[in-house]
């Protein structure tokens, strides 16, 4: 079996600047939402389908979509997020779980970390990759159905923006 990449997708790509442009233009807010509610509807199923019986990373996204909506408190779902986070590290011997459960880790700790809304989206790729293709593919393979995820994803962002939001996130990307 080739050695898989945790992340997949390439930050210099025409998609990915697409992302971090409309990223720079919502406010924390929007953006939490979104990638929730992304990573809820291609992420979780992969997961789920690699580990059925876990509702961990599922009760995560409730609590965030609940927290998104006013109710409880960011110290409340801090250690759920925690949580779940531990349990993607946990997964090392299923590529494709741990993939699946870092992209939704990291979009619900978008909720208090805006760049997460972009990070989120190379584990999620990586789930995506490997739950199409499978382990034995060449780079060449996994890279295009990256590109096609991160194209997903910024016509999924594209819906959701705010035209003219007042109060933008002010995000420093390091990458």
């Amino acid at each position: 079996m080739p050695k898989l990449r945790k992340m997949l997708g390439d930050v210099n790509s025409a998609e990915c600047i697409a992302l971090m442009r409309l990223i720079e233009t919502q406010n924390e807010k929007t953006l939490a939402g979104w990638a929730v509610g992304y990573a809820k509807d291609n992420f979780l199923g992969i997961y789920e389908n690699e580990c059925p019986g876990n509702a961990c990373l599922r009760d995560t996204i409730l609590a965030c979509e609940e927290y998104l909506k006013g109710s409880g408190k960011l110290s409340e779902i801090k250690p759920v997020i925690k949580e779940a986070g531990q349990l993607a590290r946990d997964l090392a011997d299923n590529p494709t779980a741990q993939a699946a459960a870092r992209a939704v880790s990291t979009a619900c700790a978008s909720v208090y970390t805006p760049t997460s809304a972009l990070g989120f989206l190379f584990y999620g790729a990586a789930a995506a990759a490997y739950s199409q293709a499978g382990l034995e593919q060449g780079a060449e393979v996994y890279d295009k159905i990256a590109s096609k995820e991160l194209e997903n994803a910024v016509d999924s962002l594209k819906q959701v923006c705010v035209p003219d939001e007042p109060q933008p996130v002010k995000v420093k990307w390091n990458c």
